[in-house]
């Protein structure tokens, strides 16, 4: 059933429309009691009658008390103001009061997203966080980042979304010859109401089960992007996706940390030369005071069949850390980045291909994720 709020409506025009049974009410005072009475309600139009900060002020406190619920406005006029006012308020679509067809693609829509919604409230060991993180510039980290995330899509058998979190200096998109239309500087409207349409709307589709959340493109925008807004989208994407893989400037910045906050796995790069794990015992050491589990921390050796005296015992030996993963040196692999096309879905046979594919495997998908340290939950909240 879906309810109608509309002083004099006539329900018989709206259920051609719409579909289904339609309950029509007078006020939203009344649009929040029929919700009372049915818990399994996901979806509320609010005809032109209603007045638009009314109906702006209802979404809102919808979204806290019952964010599964969608809202449709109706207007007899819409305009570019309206649209972004409805869109800061929750409301997932606006539709001409004239236009039927497009009212029953949008309740159909709104339906399917309400429905993905309970589903991932509901499966709470689907989506997992995984923050890929270097010490150093020059290790390889973004590469590393999109390979992994095409490794663990493999093909669209899983649903992953990259995201660039390297806001001033983000290469994902020119590493896959993205044209990025839309990125995460225009999650700033929807701060502290995002969802799933919203975080929807933002990404970048780019193979079968991968899509990217890209780095914004204006000089100046990177300072704007609050680090809760980070949180926001990493809670909406992961609810959205099976894995979320996250890709960071090399350096502990507020967003990075809010980034490993909410992660399941800690993918830590270096390279095996002395200033890279210089700096990667550092950050180990940082991430231990920060009472990060390591339990959740894999360290991955790129290029490591480079000749330049260092073993991988003498590597771990440095970091007081064990080695999960070494990934070879290849000519190959910047030739797929100036094509666009990871190694990974170029390649798959290559060794380079291989070895991040095994590491995806053994460590990510084949592995149970641990639970978060208390140690680390205090410190996260106190942190906040």
């Amino acid at each position: 059933m879906t309810i109608y709020c509309q002083p004099a409506a006539s329900p018989g025009d709206l259920t051609t429309s719409v579909g289904g049974t339609v309950r029509v009410v007078d006020d939203l005072d009344a649009a929040l009691r029929a919700l009372g009475e049915d818990p399994s309600e996901d979806l509320v139009l609010v005809g032109p009658s209603t007045d638009l900060g009314t109906a702006l002020r209802f979404t809102e406190r919808l979204r806290l008390e019952r964010p599964a619920v969608g809202v449709i406005l109706i207007r007899d006029q819409v305009d570019v103001a309206l649209l972004t006012q409805a869109l800061r308020a929750g409301v997932r679509e606006v539709v001409a009061a004239d236009d039927q067809p497009a009212l029953s693609d949008a309740c159909e829509r709104s339906r399917a997203l309400s429905g993905q919604r309970v589903t991932a409230e509901r499966d709470e060991t689907k989506g997992k966080v995984v923050t890929v993180f270097a010490a150093k510039g020059g290790c390889g980290k973004t590469t590393i980042t999109i390979n992994l995330a095409a490794a663990l899509a493999a093909g669209g058998t899983h649903r992953v979304c990259v995201v660039d979190l390297d806001l001033s200096f983000g290469d994902v998109a020119i590493s896959v010859q993205l044209d990025p239309l839309r990125t995460i500087s225009d999650a700033l409207p929807m701060s502290g109401h995002l969802d799933t349409t919203g975080a929807a709307s933002l990404l970048t589709a780019y193979g079968p089960g991968l899509d990217m959340l890209l780095a914004p493109v204006t000089p100046g925008d990177a300072e704007k992007i609050p680090a809760a807004l980070v949180g926001e989208l990493l809670a909406v994407l992961r609810g959205m996706y099976d894995f979320v893989v996250v890709d960071t400037p090399a350096q502990f910045s507020e967003h990075v940390l809010t980034a490993m906050d909410v992660s399941d796995h800690h993918v830590l790069l270096t390279t095996p030369d002395t200033p890279a794990l210089k700096n990667l015992r550092i950050a180990l050491d940082m991430l231990d005071l920060l009472s990060y589990s390591r339990d959740i921390r894999s360290v991955l050796v790129n290029r490591s069949d480079s000749k330049v005296g260092l073993s991988t015992s003498d590597v771990e030996h440095v970091v007081h850390s064990p080695v999960s993963a070494q990934v070879p040196s290849s000519r190959n692999v910047p030739v797929s980045i100036n094509k666009g096309t990871p190694i990974v879905i170029a390649t798959p046979a290559h060794p380079v291909s291989q070895a991040i594919t095994r590491f995806a495997r053994e460590r990510l998908l084949n592995q149970p994720f641990a639970p978060k340290a208390k140690a680390f939950a205090r410190r996260a909240e106190g942190r906040r």
